[in-house]
């Protein structure tokens, strides 16, 4: 199922995606529910954020490339991580499909995009195994974990150069039925491809993140993990669009605009 946070006629519900239309629901994914006889058609209705976390999980350097990069750029060995490490990011951050992602105008022209597969909690769950830790997973939706890299290099954490407001897009809705192991994720920027790598080749996988994490937190309906990216991004400017598409999951599509001083 594709479940859809949407507005129509000034109301705000969930749906199911089915194709070019979209079905009303009474209730949500996380608890009863049950279709009404509402339709409408996809390209008529505005695409909401699809949920706002209770907690926001999020993997940092989860890709051997991408590790790698970060290694050459500070001039340092690759230090290949021994364990799943978790990190977190700010709500404040997020925004959905198709809502613009302002550069803030005391930012560097070294903003960068991450395109990112985001696991979707289903159901409370504390003490997983590497038997059991897919049961709590609902589904999979898309993040894009823009970062202002000198920012990120300054501080002596991520505050701003990560959780800036609409530093996370997130969208366009969740995918309960996707196959990680036969996901690509394709980032094109302005119609251009600028990036592609298999989803699903991380250096910890979903299983012993949901495995390591749930050893010390409760994990709620509702929460996300980011799960890292691969690849390197070119200096995004305003008026740039990136499109970060998950196959089988969907094209999360957002512009980037300078804050007017």
């Amino acid at each position: 199922m594709r479940w859809l946070k949407f507005t129509a006629g000034g109301r705000t519900s969930w749906g199911l995606v089915e194709g070019d239309k979209v079905t009303g629901v009474s209730g949500d994914p996380f608890g009863e529910w049950q279709r009404t006889t509402e339709t409408h058609a996809l390209d008529g209705v505005k695409i909401e954020l699809p949920l706002v976390p209770r907690t926001f999980y999020c993997v940092g350097l989860n890709y051997l490339k991408h590790l790698k990069e970060a290694a050459d750029k500070a001039g340092t060995v690759p230090n290949m991580p021994d364990r799943p490490e978790i990190g977190y990011r700010a709500q404040n951050a997020l925004i959905g499909h198709d809502e613009d992602v302002v550069i803030p105008a005391t930012a560097t022209e070294k903003i960068h995009y991450e395109g990112e597969l985001v696991v979707v909690i289903g159901k409370k769950a504390k003490h997983l195994t590497p038997d059991n830790a897919m049961s709590c997973v609902f589904g999979y939706t898309i993040g894009n974990d823009v970062s202002e890299r000198t920012w990120q290099k300054a501080d002596r954490s991520l505050w701003r150069a990560k959780n800036a407001d609409t530093f996370k897009p997130m969208g366009p809705w969740i995918e309960t039925d996707a196959d990680l192991a036969k996901m690509e994720t394709i980032i094109k920027v302005n119609g251009k491809e600028t990036g592609r790598f298999h989803t699903n080749d991380m250096i910890f996988g979903v299983v012993p993140f949901l495995v390591e994490l749930t050893k010390y937190f409760t994990l709620w309906p509702g929460d996300v993990i980011w799960m890292g990216t691969d690849g390197t991004s070119p200096d995004l400017k305003g008026g740039d669009v990136v499109e970060i598409e998950i196959t089988g999951i969907g094209t999360l599509r957002n512009r980037f605009v300078a804050e007017k001083r």
